[in-house]
């Protein structure tokens, strides 16, 4: 069993296309949701869940986040930031940006999902795994949005977003844990999306599994955006 939650990147770099034009003059992280920005929910969440230190990896109008979140003090938490720079990364990319910040093991939170799941039971999982890489999943039917995932007896098969099957009932939910050593290798002339390194991971066996019960709440598109507003 853990002693400490590992820390979580939450990648919050991208440009949200799907949410233009609300999201031309601000990033997707600060759409309102009942009140208050986005990403403070998140980091209440987080909390809540026992995480102490989060790395925002940032891109598009990322300063504007940083202004609003500060050092984390009132979300209970550490938090810091690494940016993608003068040129995109890719989510992967931004990953590997950020690892002298992360550490050897660490938690990835997309930027626009928020995971009412046992976080803990997650990295327990990972921990008793003995694999380098895990990726939560939930069955999905479907319904919430296009499935991708063949997750039998507790094991990935295969993860492919592009080239999807009907026997894919089970959806990414939008949180994994990896050790740092699965990106060194990653190339720097052009930007990896994560969804490439769970692929390779997959093909090589690499890539533990966990189930969440709980459906997940985005706000990468407006319907998501009005269905987790009601929710609180």
């Amino acid at each position: 069993m853990s002693k400490s939650m590992f820390p979580l990147a939450i990648l919050a770099g991208g440009v949200a296309t799907r949410m233009r034009p609300m999201t031309e003059k601000i990033p997707k992280s600060l759409l309102e949701v009942a009140g208050e920005p986005f990403v403070f929910h998140q980091l209440h969440l987080l909390h809540e869940r026992g995480i102490k230190d989060v790395v925002l990896c940032l891109g598009f109008l990322g300063e504007m986040i940083e202004e609003r979140v500060g050092k984390g003090e009132v979300f209970g938490l550490n938090v810091r930031y690494s940016y993608d720079g003068p040129r995109l990364l890719g989510t992967a990319g931004a990953l590997k940006q950020a690892l002298p910040l992360l550490g050897c093991e660490f938690f990835i939170l997309y930027g626009d999902s928020y995971l009412i799941c046992d976080y803990k039971a997650i990295q327990d999982a990972y921990e008793q795994s003995g694999k380098p890489a895990l990726m939560t999943v939930y069955r999905n039917d479907g319904k919430y949005d296009n499935s991708n995932v063949i997750f039998k007896d507790g094991k990935i098969f295969c993860y492919d977003k592009e080239n999807r099957s009907p026997d894919m009932l089970y959806i990414d939910y939008g949180l994994g844990i990896l050790q740092s050593r699965v990106l060194e290798d990653l190339p720097v002339n052009r930007p990896v999306d994560l969804s490439d390194v769970y692929k390779k991971l997959v093909q090589e066996g690499m890539l533990a599994g966990f189930e969440s019960s709980e459906r997940f709440y985005e706000i990468g598109s407006p319907s998501g955006l009005a269905e987790l507003a009601a929710k609180f």
